[in-house]
């Protein structure tokens, strides 16, 4: 086993503790065998070196190029949340998260229950022992309980419901002093207090990041202003929130709570444009002429007044009804948003439109319905002045750092072109199921995706072929050097737009007062923007499988009392275990094991995306309907299991 050059970066490993780390520029990631993992876990960042070709001794594979891993740099998470077993007369850790390979062993139990969900920290694995050890930090509660569930989900992603002391004390200073801080900072602003200004959020929002104002002017131009809460003006760099703020990077949204970026009283109080009251702000504000062509835009610090706070349903009854609070004001902002929409769709910004599933819950957090979040004219208006803010605001950073010198930064919301492997592997599957993509040697432009979008709006695999194409992207990231957007078709891009619930977007309100003369951002803190923006991109990637897990559980718990039931589901998956479908009702997953499939010896046909019996030649396809009875559901795995309804 000769190894060769050392290599360093991020290991892949399965539940089997076998692990994948891939080399740039080889298509083939190398195989890092159980034995040859060294105790490395899911995401850490790892040496590896080459080992030459691996022979598995089970023949379960071919062989391939595989690699040794020789030192672990990194740890990508140093807490689990699990559940408490007793086994071999240790006391262990099951964890929930799925990508842990290993139980811990639980060295420091106190007196936590056996069943009990626990908070974890990893303390050591050491060479000879088959399991890391850990120390318990937090009993969460029973297993199986609605609170002790969603306080793991989240704690299971590194987000704490709680704030740390220094946090509390600075949040109650800010509960006595704030209203004073909050009229000595009016001084300065451009004033927007007369000018008409609505806010339009969910029925259950309590933070109100955005408002618009819109006005006619003499000439017959519009001015439109996006005014985003002012959260800067509060936490300063450095400051106890701003530091738990920057660790934290974004709000989590869960089925029945949102654990926040920063503490309620800047969330719901000092820093939200509620109506009515006075508001500090940062505002992006245009001058646009009646096909919503911008003419003139200015960037700055501002005092707004909302005169009125509509859900998006109250707004599109206003809007429907002809009449109503704000209507002209309402119809304005929506006949420019479809003109900025139409010339933002002709540049290529794919539509991909994909329905959010929405989980009502009781008192006692059982799920009493399961539908799709409706998006209305309303919706698309907020989201249509909240990126002309953005793309704008990014322009405008982009050109200022430019002049401002090497030693300046800026943050950037990008989006890189889809990988070309991914676009043959799509145009495949969608030539599966009898669709054209064209692409040149896997490159793809935005309008032929939304020429494919549109073709398969109303068919019954368009919540399918939109999954695949979005799972075909780019992820989008944080990023100091700009490359773009691809999937809006815009050449700078940035968060702007809620400061209160995203942490790059506190940045960018600072850059922006910074550029007009205001406190600077310290070179020092511009040279900490490469490491800001990947922990900001992680922190998202974490905040929103906490979200989905949150709803694939209240999925599985609403389904729970109906075993023995029969659905219309659509086949989402196939693999050599069989098939993974997407139920309609409530678009839960679940899966039908390859023994269940039928009374037949069923091959994978990988190329196709489908199982075909040998003897029956029953073919299940990718895409295909399919009706199912719902056999097993386990709650806290958040899994389905399915066979075909006889």
């Amino acid at each position: 086993m000769g190894a060769e050059k050392v290599y360093e970066g991020p290991i892949t490993m399965t539940r089997r503790g076998v692990g994948f780390f891939a080399i740039e520029g080889t298509e083939e990631d190398l195989l890092i065998p159980a034995e040859w993992n060294g105790h490395a876990l899911h995401g850490d960042i790892v040496k590896v070196a080459q080992a030459g070709m691996y022979r598995d001794p089970a023949g379960r594979m071919p062989p391939r190029t595989s690699g040794k891993v020789v030192a672990i740099v990194s740890r990508s998470r140093e807490t689990f949340v699990g559940t408490l077993v007793e086994e071999g007369g240790q006391v262990l850790l099951t964890p929930d998260y799925k990508k842990m390979w290993v139980p811990l062993v639980i060295t420091e139990r106190g007196n936590a229950p056996l069943g009990y969900k626990v908070l974890v920290r990893m303390t050591g694995w050491a060479a000879d022992a088959p399991y890391p050890e850990g120390v318990l930090e937090e009993v969460i509660g029973k297993a199986g309980l609605h609170e002790t569930e969603m306080r793991a989900l989240a704690l299971g992603q590194g987000f704490s419901p709680d704030f740390p002391p220094a946090v509390l004390a600075a949040a109650e200073e800010l509960k006595r002093n704030g209203r004073a801080l909050l009229e000595a900072g009016a001084a300065g602003r451009r004033d927007f207090r007369t000018t008409p200004t609505l806010t339009i959020d969910p029925v259950d929002a309590k933070d109100f990041d955005d408002a618009l104002s819109v006005r006619t002017l003499e000439d017959g131009k519009t001015e439109v202003g996006i005014h985003i809460a002012d959260v800067s003006y509060f936490v300063k760099p450095k400051d106890a929130i701003d530091d738990e703020a920057r660790e934290r990077a974004t709000s989590v949204y869960l089925v029945d709570r949102t654990i926040p970026m920063l503490p309620e009283v800047l969330s719901n109080d000092l820093c939200s444009l509620v109506a009515n009251e006075d508001r500090l702000s940062v505002s992006a504000v245009f001058t646009l002429d009646q096909e919503g062509k911008i003419l003139d835009r200015w960037f700055g610090e501002t005092i707004v007044r909302s005169g009125k706070r509509f859900t998006y349903e109250e707004a599109q009854g206003v809007l429907n009804g002809g009449n109503g609070p704000m209507h002209a004001e309402l119809a304005l902002l929506l006949t420019l948003s479809k003109k900025i929409r139409a010339r933002r769709q002709a540049k290529g910004t794919i539509e991909f439109d994909t329905a959010e599933v929405k989980v009502d819950l009781d008192p006692e957090g059982r799920p009493t319905a399961i539908r799709l979040k409706e998006r209305q004219d309303t919706n698309l208006l907020i989201e249509d002045f909240m990126l002309i803010a953005n793309e704008a605001v990014a322009e405008h950073l982009s050109k200022l750092t430019d002049k401002s010198g090497p030693t300046f930064a800026s943050l950037y919301r990008i989006h890189d072109t889809p990988d070309a492997d991914r676009i043959e592997n799509l145009a495949q599957f969608l030539r599966v199921l009898g669709y054209d993509l064209k692409s040149t040697a896997g490159r793809v432009t935005g309008a032929e995706l939304n020429r494919l979008l549109e073709k398969v709006k109303g068919t019954p695999e368009e919540y399918l072929i939109k999954t695949a194409t979005l799972r075909s992207m780019s992820k989008a990231i944080y990023a100091t050097k700009n490359i773009g957007h691809f999937g809006l078709a815009f050449e700078f891009y940035t968060h702007f737009t809620s400061p209160i619930r995203r942490y790059p977007d506190l940045i960018i309100h600072r850059l922006i007062k910074a550029h007009a003369g205001g406190q600077k951002v310290s070179l020092k803190e511009m040279s900490d923007f490469d490491a800001l923006a990947i922990h900001c991109s992680e922190r998202e990637v974490g905040a929103t499988d906490a979200e989905r897990d949150s709803i694939k559980m209240k999925q599985v718990e609403f389904l729970a009392g109906r075993i023995g039931q029969e659905f219309d589901a659509v086949i989402s998956g196939v693999t050599d275990r069989g098939l993974y479908i997407e139920e309609k009702e409530t678009h839960a997953d679940g899966m039908i094991a390859i023994r269940t499939v039928g009374e037949d010896y069923f091959d994978y046909d990988e190329k196709h995306y489908r199982l075909v019996g040998r003897r029956t030649k029953k073919v299940f396809q990718l895409g295909d309907p399919i009706h199912v009875k719902l056999i097993a559901a386990r709650i806290p795995e958040r899994e389905l299991d399915f066979e075909p309804a006889t």
